[in-house]
């Protein structure tokens, strides 16, 4: 009978010269190494196919030889439109050379630009990108001067700015699986990651072009379980089955079934971290992290920060997550980067960027390369380098709060940690801040226009940012603000304070950081500006367990409005607040209290729809303010209407 399973040979033939081919896989999860590799032979036996135009979201290679590298040959390809080079250096190479179009896009709409072309849309919106090289008035994300389309376009709709990212057909599409029956239906039972594989399908599918699938085993025709189907075979044209060594979980590890959700991994097998400048930082950005917030960790020395968690034991009280489909759990790093272990769930990669682009992250964890006075952030390219956003720009943009992670100085930093203190023995060569950075991939104005929150942390002190740009808050014990900082830096920051970064950082044993997320701390909740006569509650992740909970904020709160001897304005944040049924009554029934007896008006709010309809019905049963706005800006102008 007819069978899609066919021989590499005859996979690749279906390719033509000119053709745009999609590629998937993230790092070395779901890559379709063996597809890759018949590319290269072809071409180098035959010199077809050539001239092609490759895309892709996230970077697939091992930052050596494998994955898209294998493509990386002169003539094979004219033009590449990606998220992220910097694991495949040699199509780096060809792109910093001009040997190829080089387009750079962030990593989430590219992803999105699949369904949008898989749905004959002319291309997709989104305000990912504004302000930064993508946007056309900067860089357009072209990335070298061989590249010459304009594929972003500045559009205005309802009187603000988007970006419009162009659509074009799919001629072929390269995706993985675990296990395929003869009629194309594909399995992912193994495989760490779902990525963009369905919508990849569909784009080339309904572009009129060809699926070609990569499994690891061929299962009997109608033996495969419907549900767990992912990719259908009127999508699949043909399936090539791959040997092991061509078809690894990800380039570290041929195959933990951890990875693929198949058990659960005992946490006390994960390797504790040496204290070092890396760990210095990762440990204080592990500082911001609050209870109940979904967090997205990036790669390299943000990923160290799940590391910090699961030494400090609060995996439970955070959702961590990671940009390729990846919700809780505990995230890999290096070559395993983008797989997790325990995770709850794997989402397709489009849709953690619908959840990241919507404002679903309460904070981000990102690197840098190089910051500027104004607070922007180059993360994409440096000098002879392209290493690519990836989804840099649509996480960085989107989320409420974000903490970039970086050493001061780079190329042979070498600090000494002992006794709580800090001491830089030998500075790196290369300062990361500088008066203007080469490329924005993060626009700090734009940002503070947003009120966005955001922190620079480095070993040796941390920024905030403000209105005209950086604000230098912390410094860390046993350094020297004007020789270690100030006199590094060219450009002379705001100063608040600084005050010491906590001394626990700098301790081998454990932050305690457990009980730090438990403690309400309600009196740095609490603020009151006598000027607007506004009170402030932030009761953003609070967990109210007890009564001894409630009389910790009823004292917290009296102890700022009785002396005043008046009611005032309130404003009062419930992003991921909690109360135990045990004492939800007796909380609202507080509210209440502090309603009638202080406030002249109050407005309370929070992202949640569920909240915002349960608080606002318990209010509405006590007959006090039941209204509960969406954002904080709704909040402030009901106070000031």
């Amino acid at each position: 009978m007819y069978s899609k399973v066919v021989p590499i040979e005859d996979a690749i033939a279906i390719i033509h010269d000119g053709d745009t081919l999609a590629t998937n896989g993230y790092g070395g999860n779901g890559t379709p190494e063996k597809l890759f590799a018949g590319i290269e032979k072809s071409f180098l036996d035959s010199g077809s196919p050539n001239g092609l135009t490759l895309v892709y979201a996230g970077g697939q290679g091992d930052g050596r030889d494998k994955g898209l590298n294998r493509l990386a040959h002169e003539g094979l390809l004219k033009r590449v439109i990606g998220g992220h080079y910097g694991l495949m250096p040699k199509v780096e190479r060809l792109a910093v050379n001009n040997t190829v179009e080089a387009y750079n896009l962030p990593e989430g709409v590219i992803t999105h630009l699949y369904r949008d072309i898989a749905a004959n849309k002319p291309g997709t919106f989104s305000k990912v990108g504004l302000g930064t090289f993508v946007d056309p008035r900067v860089e357009g994300g072209k990335m070298n001067a061989v590249a010459k389309e304009d594929i972003v376009e500045v559009v205005t709709y309802g009187g603000e700015e988007y970006l419009f990212f162009k659509a074009f057909p799919i001629h072929v599409a390269f995706i993985r699986g675990t296990t395929a029956d003869p009629d194309g239906n594909i399995t992912m039972e193994k495989e760490s990651l779902t990525l963009e594989n369905l919508s990849m399908a569909i784009a080339a599918r309904n572009s009129r072009g060809c699926v070609v699938c990569q499994v690891e085993r061929v299962a009997e025709r109608g033996s495969l379980d419907s549900r767990q189907v992912k990719i259908p075979g009127i999508m699949v044209d043909c399936v090539v089955l791959a040997e092991p060594e061509y078809h690894m979980q990800t380039y570290g590890t041929q195959y933990n079934p951890a990875y693929s959700g198949e058990i659960r991994a005992p946490l006390e097998t994960l390797d504790k971290l040496a204290l070092d400048e890396r760990k210095v930082i990762a440990r204080r950005a592990a500082l911001e992290l609050a209870e109940n917030s979904v967090v997205n960790l990036g790669i390299g020395l943000p990923d160290v920060v799940g590391s910090v968690a699961h030494e400090e034991k609060i995996h439970d009280l955070i959702t961590l997550t990671v940009d390729p489909g990846i919700i809780g759990g505990v995230p890999m790093g290096g070559l395993d980067f983008g797989a997790a272990v325990n995770c709850q769930a794997v989402i397709d990669h489009s849709y953690e960027f619908d959840f990241i682009d919507g404002g679903g992250l309460d904070a981000a964890y990102l690197g840098f390369a190089q910051c500027d006075r104004r607070g922007n952030i180059n993360a994409s390219r440096f000098a002879n380098r392209l290493s690519g956003c990836g989804g840099f720009i649509n996480i960085s943009q989107n989320s409420q709060k974000v903490v970039f992670l970086g050493t001061f100085t780079s190329g042979g930093l070498e600090v000494e940690i002992a006794d709580g203190q800090l001491k830089i023995l030998k500075d790196g060569r290369f300062g990361k801040f500088l008066e203007c950075v080469d490329q924005i991939t993060f626009n700090g104005e734009y940002a503070a226009h947003r009120d966005q929150e955001v922190y620079y942390i480095t070993e040796r002190c941390v920024f905030t940012l403000g209105m005209d740009g950086l604000v230098l808050t912390e410094i860390a014990p046993g350094i020297d603000l004007e020789r270690d900082v100030l006199a590094l830096l060219p450009f002379e920051p705001a100063i608040d304070g600084p005050q010491l970064m906590d001394s626990a950082i700098f301790q081998s044993q454990p932050m305690e950081l457990r009980d730090r997320l438990l403690d309400m701390r309600i009196q740095d909740r609490v603020s009151y500006d006598p000027e607007k006569n506004m009170l402030f509650l932030n009761y953003a992740g609070l967990h109210v367990r007890t009564q001894a909970d409630l009389d910790e904020i009823k004292q917290a709160v009296e102890k700022v409005l009785k002396p005043l001897g008046k009611r005032v304005y309130a404003v009062v944040n419930y992003e991921r607040f909690v109360a135990d049924d045990a004492i939800a009554d007796a909380y609202m029934d507080l509210v209440k209290y502090v309603e009638e007896n202080y406030y002249l008006k109050v407005s309370r709010y929070t992202t949640s729809g569920f909240l915002r309809v349960k608080l606002g019905k318990e209010l509405g049963k006590r007959a006090v303010t039941s209204q509960v706005f969406e954002s904080d800006e709704e909040a402030r102008t009901n106070v000031k209407r």
